[in-house]
């Protein structure tokens, strides 16, 4: 399949300089993806099922016309939200969060939403976000 032919009439809007352009890869027939996932202090809601949603459908679509993509979502496992919910139902904030992603990966896989290749949690990321926002 020629993916050139497949995908040259795609259009991105680019937040950055504020127009639609044409889709370009910055490695050839590699696609990757981010996506700010949930904050997991409560159970999935609409939203969160459309913005899964889109994005598998964009990731499916890249991957039928032949790119590999690499798709990362995160979770939001560091927030006043999390803490606040944590003690009022008497449980640690790391066991909400755990119960609250075991069922988000049920919601979505209910939907037919197939996992992100990567899903961090951002407390495993605080050193590089520090790193960045330095």
């Amino acid at each position: 399949m020629d993916t050139e032919i497949l995908v040259r009439e795609i259009q991105v809007y680019n937040t950055l300089s504020g127009k639609k352009e044409k889709f370009e890869t910055l490695e050839p027939s590699h696609v990757k993806l981010y996506a700010c996932g949930v904050t997991v202090y409560d159970d999935c809601h609409i939203g969160h099922a459309m913005q899964a949603i889109y994005f598998d459908v964009i990731r499916t679509y890249l991957e039928y016309v032949g790119y590999k993509v690499t798709y990362v979502r995160n979770y939001t496992d560091v927030d006043d939200k999390i803490i606040k919910r944590s003690q009022e139902r008497g449980i640690t904030p790391k066991a909400l969060v755990d119960e609250i992603i075991a069922s988000s990966e049920r919601d979505m896989a209910g939907l037919g939403v197939r996992p992100a290749t990567h899903e961090p949690r951002v407390s495993e990321s605080i050193p590089e976000i520090i790193d960045i926002i330095k």
